[in-house]
């Protein structure tokens, strides 16, 4: 098939980005990484300074902090959202407590990807992180932005009578679903583990998302799934009825024993500038289940996962991408298909139905 493939970065004018943190130390961090990278900055102490700034010239990304005087982030990512011309959201949010969740929440509203950033020692932390601070912010100078459709909360039973205890796991899981994702990936994995049934093969997922915050990702995944969502620990068993994501800054391997399927956390050097990386699950499924395994890239910046998921499918796997018109960046699934890596390309609405003809 004849995939349309996005023209080169060399012919896109330098991204025009607004920082918007009540914090100068932060805002001095983030110009001077920005700049250094080629990319015109701009820098707003709170959301109605960046709105008269926005009405002088539109930039392609916002840098966005959540806490801030006279206007919440997340108030402020709404009407962003909301406008007939949305623009990409990176959030910058702390790493731990209150911070963590609205980070969670602003990705739901819209926001493309989240910056770490620690209580204290920020100007060191994020001239350490220049270029993961860089990438972000040109993947969501690509990023397809649309506005949240809302809709109307519907009940179930679960409103006046307690909904039954979810099916025990089984014993084993004769299929592994290896997944990895990048750049809006959160609402990706949302919409497919969703979709899984209680008896859905196991699934390991990298999702490129900092340290801490992946722990919190998982819990609330597994308030709105069928089966069970948790931050994979090391030696957690992949069977069915459960998804096991990698937590930030380890990475997540998949080994066999006897009939049974369980994890690993590596620690290691970052793998196509990851950790935890795509690459390292892929290849690790590849060895561990080969032809029992199916594997699945979705959107996201780079190539990570490329050169894993053509391993899963030398060993046999079946593997599948997401379509370029349902990504937020079709960089990971465009390399991976570059690379002869892909069986099928699919909408993101069609691959859990996919995933489960191939394992149940």
């Amino acid at each position: 098939m004849t995939l349309p493939l996005a023209g080169s970065a060399s012919r896109r004018a330098p991204p025009r980005v607004l920082v918007v943190d009540d914090s100068a130390v932060v805002r001095q961090a983030l110009s001077q990484i920005l700049g250094r990278s080629g990319m015109a900055v701009s820098t707003a102490s709170d959301p109605l300074i960046a709105m008269d700034k926005m009405r002088g010239e539109r930039p392609d990304v916002l840098v966005l902090d959540l806490e801030m005087p006279r206007m919440d982030g997340l108030t402020f990512l709404r009407r962003i959202m909301a406008s007939d011309d949305p623009i990409p959201v990176v959030i910058c949010s702390g790493l731990a407590g209150p911070g963590t969740e609205a980070a969670l929440q602003a990705l739901e509203e819209g926001a493309v990807e989240i910056i770490a950033k620690p209580s204290l020692g920020v100007k060191g932390f994020l001239q350490e992180s220049a270029e993961r601070l860089a990438e972000a912010v040109r993947g969501a100078a690509r990023a397809r932005v649309q506005r949240p459709v809302s809709a109307e909360k519907k009940l179930t039973a679960d409103a006046v009578l307690p909904a039954p205890r979810r099916p025990a796991l089984r014993a084993t899981s004769s299929k592994v679903v290896a997944v990895g994702a990048s750049t809006g990936g959160t609402e990706a994995l949302r919409e497919l583990l969703e979709a899984m049934p209680p008896d859905a093969p196991g699934l390991a997922i990298v999702q490129h998302m900092p340290e801490v915050f992946t722990a919190a990702f998982a819990s609330r995944l597994s308030l709105t799934c069928k089966i069970e969502v948790k931050e994979a620990a090391a030696d957690d068993r992949l069977a069915s009825g459960r998804a096991l994501i990698a937590p930030g800054n380890r990475h997540l391997a998949v080994r066999r024993s006897g009939a049974h399927y369980f994890v690993e956390l590596l620690d290691g050097p970052p793998v196509s500038r990851h950790r935890p990386s795509v690459d390292v699950l892929f290849r690790s499924v590849a060895q561990a289940a080969g032809p029992n395994a199916v594997g699945v890239i979705l959107t996201g910046m780079g190539d990570d996962g490329a050169a894993g998921l053509l391993e899963m499918k030398q060993a046999g796997a079946h593997t599948m991408a997401q379509d370029e018109a349902t990504s937020v960046v079709f960089g990971m699934p465009k390399e991976a298909i570059q690379r002869g890596a892909v069986d099928e390309v699919l909408p993101m609405p069609r691959i859990a139905g996919a995933i489960l003809k191939r394992t149940l």
